[in-house]
């Protein structure tokens, strides 16, 4: 009998398991050795990245805090990021997360030292971090730190071309460039998949902290493919003016002054809110002023609206106070009402797409000058456009968006949608207008042109005698 128990012993002990060894250097050793079961009390199935933070307990990287949370939402040190990362080199290394930086433990040590001491020894880290350990880590440093966590060959770039073109033409990750810090080893998070960016255009935010929660996941897409995004970006043809907003549109000088002095300082201001892409400028004088003076600024600010009539605004009014010197101007189109956001809305896209098209059939190309490329958009107005007769002065004929709307303008609508054209080009250009007419007034190749579409789209064929107009020869049209 004690014979035959010492055999089943025998037999039992040979059918037991045996550990598998780890493998070195191998992504083989990335194997979830753990079930998350809500071992965190602040994470919950409907926390933003719980599968990220689930899954980093399950590989061994990280036990949580001392009071039983992740800390989702709190900020990461550049000490803890090191010691994330040396625990993901470890296991990369020998399959046990804590064994690299157990290496290099000492008595009276800070507890991030041996994890650096071994991201050093590995050649992940030098000294550049120096003095920033206990400081909030920038996401450029988390970046940083990561991109070099793992060998090359590990992280396969699934991103590389979406990522390179996206960054080469400047329509994603717009807020790096070549000047931020580690700003390649950023872009290197995009090509792996590790980061999709914090919006729909990709930014990453380099010098903004970063959370627990968003450092989990990064962690965890280092160490699982089945966790690594693919942007949902569309890369447009380098030409394509999609995504451009009415800001963009504002160029010069935008330095808003509470108390402007001239008409060249109100300019600036009229500039500054358009760029800010408001329709009300606050002014504060602090001190007495006369309803003469209320009136001047008010004229004047709306004359210079007017000098941007693509951007719709043709009416102003105002709220003051003679006393303080506050003056309150809000600007808006007398045809549009509670309409005129969505009338922006509507012709900045409908503008955009005709660029677009005018570059995709080839009427427009690189090779043109920009007087040959205002041409064609002279071209398009008065092909695109028929003077409104019936119009009133609260028609909507009087702005942009009727002409790509209905195709029905009168002045101030055709020049709005050829100036809005213009500047979707790079062109520069303004309206100028007198009491009774306005045009556009272009730099075309370094030389100033009158244009005026309009007066082109008055007979039976287009008269290209309005277009690129001297000075000289547009003051006998009309005088200003």
């Amino acid at each position: 009998m004690r014979k035959r128990l010492l055999a089943l012993l025998l037999t039992l002990t040979m059918v037991l398991p045996v550990p598998v060894l780890a493998a070195e250097n191998s992504a083989d050793n990335f194997v979830r050795s753990k079930t998350y079961a809500g071992e965190f009390s602040d994470l919950t199935p409907d926390s933003t990245f719980y599968s990220n933070v689930s899954a980093l307990y399950e590989y061994g990287l990280s036990q949580g805090k001392t009071d039983g949370t992740f800390g989702l939402k709190d900020s990461v040190t550049v000490s803890q990021i090191i010691i994330f990362a040396a625990r993901i080199r470890s296991l990369y290394v020998s399959g046990d997360a804590e064994a690299g930086a157990a290496a290099y433990r000492t008595e009276g040590q800070q507890t991030y030292e041996p994890y650096l001491a071994y991201l050093q020894a590995q050649g992940v880290l030098d000294t550049e971090l120096s003095g920033t350990y206990f400081t909030a880590a920038t996401r450029a440093q988390v970046a940083h730190v990561l991109a070099a966590t793992l060998p090359a060959n590990v992280l396969s770039p699934i991103n590389q071309d979406l990522v390179t073109e996206g960054y080469a033409t400047r329509r994603y990750i717009t807020d790096v460039t070549e000047y931020t810090d580690y700003y390649q080893d950023i872009l290197s998070l995009y090509k792996w998949g590790v980061s999709v960016g914090a919006d729909a255009k990709g930014s990453y935010l380099p010098d903004a902290p970063i959370t627990r929660g968003a450092v989990a996941a990064m962690l965890t897409r280092m160490v699982d493919p089945s966790l690594r995004l693919t942007p949902d970006w569309v890369i447009l043809p380098t030409y394509s003016a999609q995504g451009t907003s009415w800001s963009d549109l504002i160029t010069g000088n935008t330095t808003y002054l509470s108390a402007p002095s001239s008409q060249t300082e109100i300019a600036q201001d009229v500039a500054y809110m358009l760029s800010q892409e408001r329709s009300v400028l606050t002014l504060d004088y602090d001190r007495r002023i006369s309803l003469s003076f209320v009136n001047q600024v008010m004229n004047e600010a709306l004359s210079e609206v007017k000098s941007y009539c693509e951007q719709l605004y043709n009416s102003v009014s105002c709220n003051y106070s003679t006393e303080t010197g506050r003056i309150v101007l809000t600007f808006s189109d007398v045809s549009s009402g509670s309409s005129l956001s969505e009338y922006r809305d509507y012709t900045l896209s409908a503008a955009i797409a005709v660029h677009d098209q005018l570059w995709a059939n080839g009427q427009i190309t690189s090779s043109m000058s920009d007087y040959e490329k205002a041409k064609v958009y002279f071209t398009w107005i008065c092909q695109n456009c028929t003077y409104d007769y019936s119009a009133g002065t609260d028609s909507i004929s009087h702005i942009a968006y009727a002409l790509f709307k209905n195709g029905t303008a009168v002045c101030d609508g055709y020049t709005g949608a050829y100036n809005l054209l213009l500047k979707l080009e790079g062109i520069d250009c303004y309206a100028l207008s007198n009491s009774e007419h306005i045009w556009t007034v272009a730099t075309l190749d370094g030389t100033e042109y009158h244009i005026d579409t309009t007066w082109g789209d008055s007979a039976v064929s287009i008269d290209y005698s309005y277009f690129a107009m001297t000075p000289q020869q547009s003051w006998k049209y009309h005088q200003w």
